[in-house]
């Protein structure tokens, strides 16, 4: 069954992977986090361990159904080295499959050219690596397959957009209301 991957790398922003997949999971989507360290437990920028649903070398392309990056430093750096991630990141830009990254994860989209000539957002000083996008500075950015977030005060609003585009307006609505979103 396909699902949403969150990949998880050492030091990524707990807020940021955490409460989109809970939001994802509440309104009904399969929704998988997905280690690229080798280890199933993994390390967050504050020192949160998260045992993760499977690693990267488990994950067969065709069982994923969105990307979702979650910033935080150096997770998104991490992220952005691993060379099996880049090639599902390519793979899904040249499909138009939706990949989406929040505060600074978008960087791994931007300097792989993927963000030429769309509105983009992300981490305040990170735009310098969206290369060719219109930074907006919006709390959340969706353009084509694209869904970017600011950082850990978007996680929320990002979840959202999120779930959203893969279960519809009325359904992120339902779940908003539920958790007492205004």
């Amino acid at each position: 069954m396909k699902a949403v991957c969150i990949f998880l790398a050492e030091g990524f922003e707990e807020s940021e992977a955490l409460l989109p997949l809970d939001i994802m999971r509440r309104g009904g989507l399969s929704v998988k986090t997905v280690s690229v360290t080798g280890n199933r437990t993994v390390a967050g920028a504050h020192a949160v361990p998260v045992v993760a649903d499977m690693l990267f070398e488990d994950l067969k392309e065709d069982d994923v159904e969105m990307v979702v990056l979650p910033g935080g430093l150096p997770g998104a750096a991490n992220l952005d080295a691993h060379a099996g991630l880049g090639k599902l990141i390519m793979d899904f830009a040249s499909a138009n499959k939706p990949l989406a990254a929040i505060c600074a994860a978008p960087m791994v989209y931007g300097k792989r050219g993927l963000l030429k000539g769309k509105k983009a957002t992300c981490y305040p000083g990170f735009d310098k690596y969206l290369e060719g996008a219109e930074y907006t500075g919006n709390m959340v950015e969706a353009c084509d397959n694209f869904i970017l977030g600011k950082g850990p005060a978007a996680a929320a609003e990002f979840g959202f957009a999120l779930l959203a585009k893969l279960a519809g307006e009325s359904k992120a609505q339902e779940v908003k209301s539920g958790m007492l979103f205004a």
